[in-house]
């Protein structure tokens, strides 16, 4: 266990990931612990020098009794950051971590290479209603709201599929501090960063939970619109703790966003071919095994020959499709085929396609490759 002093009291903190690594730093919701990130920390470790820590009275950092600002906890993790020597790192930080996150990258733009800000807001409006929050829990503990906060952190269905993961997250709630926590609360119904905002200069995407009922997506509409050039990606199927309950989609968006350059454009250009639910998958998949072979197909046949302008994304789709037929690459060729018709290509021209390559590749291959994507199209009846 890691620990670092900070104004008299312990936190704590984890380092993992190669040691000459770019660094990314994880920021929790309040109520959570460092394992929060546990879904996304095998694929980001691949990349990234991940820090990440425990905000005071969570986890195993020692309580604060005193009051506290988003601000506050930005310059605490600072802190954090100068005892560690790390002058720059990526961000990534869901609801107050998110704020604490986009705080920093308002005033300290030198320290934040890139960010990513999730489930969050610049306002967690109403202020009275964490300052009722604060005032129960340090009159009652948090025993009486945990229920209350789960059925937003999680959506009804992930509540009924995965009783176990939403018990583990109980315990970790129950376990906080409660002044710790209130303090917390009084620090969100205090936060605005609405000034702040223009003023972020680092690459900044926003990650947004379609069933979010704590920061709905028009929140995450809001971020992008005041921060120059920011993105926005919303997760089909979260609520408030998206990494938990979408776990590879949002590793596939932090990795596409902070990882930048030719990554970052083979990143895009192979989610427009063959759409997020593959690439995210194929990210988060990766192993010490597979990750060089990802890196290689993602610069360079996604960065690089996809992303050329000398053809059109509809004539590679085509000359790849015959290709697979040519080679007989079944496996890939039902992944292109369903991934054409999204948007590229309807049933009828795939079916003139495979009729083409009869002439050149033979019939037994276009056979063949007619099965296969009336396999893939979910089609009926044999080819011939």
């Amino acid at each position: 266990m890691s620990r670092f002093e900070n104004a008299g009291r312990a936190v704590h903190y984890q380092i993992q990931g190669p040691a000459g690594g770019p660094a990314l730093v994880l920021l929790n919701s309040l109520g959570t612990t460092l394992d929060l990130w546990e879904p996304q920390l095998p694929a980001l470790r691949r990349y990234f020098r991940v820090l990440r820590y425990d905000y005071p009275g969570h986890g195993e950092s020692e309580p604060r009794s005193n009051p506290t600002s988003v601000e506050g906890l930005g310059d605490e993790l600072c802190a954090l950051l100068d005892e560690l020597q790390i002058e720059s790192a990526s961000f990534c930080g869901l609801s107050l971590g998110g704020m604490v996150a986009l705080s920093i990258a308002a005033r300290y733009p030198a320290r934040v290479q890139g960010l990513v800000a999730a489930c969050t807001s610049q306002q967690m409006s109403p202020s009275q209603y964490w300052l009722d929050r604060a005032a129960r829990v340090r009159a009652e503990g948090l025993g009486p709201i945990r229920d209350q906060l789960l059925s937003r952190w999680f959506s009804p269905s992930f509540i009924a599929a995965e009783p176990q993961v939403v018990s583990r997250f109980g315990a970790q709630l129950a376990a906080v501090d409660p002044d710790s926590y209130a303090a917390g609360c009084e620090a969100l119904a205090a936060a605005d960063l609405t000034s702040q905002l223009a003023s972020i200069s680092s690459p900044t995407l926003i990650v947004a939970g379609a069933l979010d009922q704590a920061t709905p997506p028009g929140r995450g509409l809001e971020l992008q619109a005041a921060i120059p050039g920011a993105a926005l990606r919303v997760l089909a199927g979260a609520a408030h703790l998206a990494n938990v309950e979408q776990p590879e989609p949002f590793v596939g968006a932090v990795l596409g966003q902070l990882t930048g350059g030719q990554w970052a454009r083979g990143t895009a250009v192979r989610r427009r071919v063959l759409g997020d639910e593959h690439v995210d998958h194929a990210l988060a998949s990766a192993n010490s095994f597979t990750t060089d072979f990802q890196e290689l197909i993602t610069q360079y046949a996604w960065g690089e020959v996809w992303a050329r302008p000398g053809l059109d994304r509809v004539t590679r789709r085509c000359i790849t499709i015959a290709l697979l037929v040519s080679l007989g690459r079944w496996e890939e060729l039902e992944m292109h085929v369903r991934a054409a018709v999204v948007e590229d290509l309807t049933p009828d021209q795939i079916s003139e396609l495979l009729l083409h390559t009869a002439v050149y590749c033979g019939v037994p291959a276009a056979n063949a490759a007619f099965a296969h994507a009336q396999r893939a199209l979910s089609l009926e009846g044999p080819p011939s």
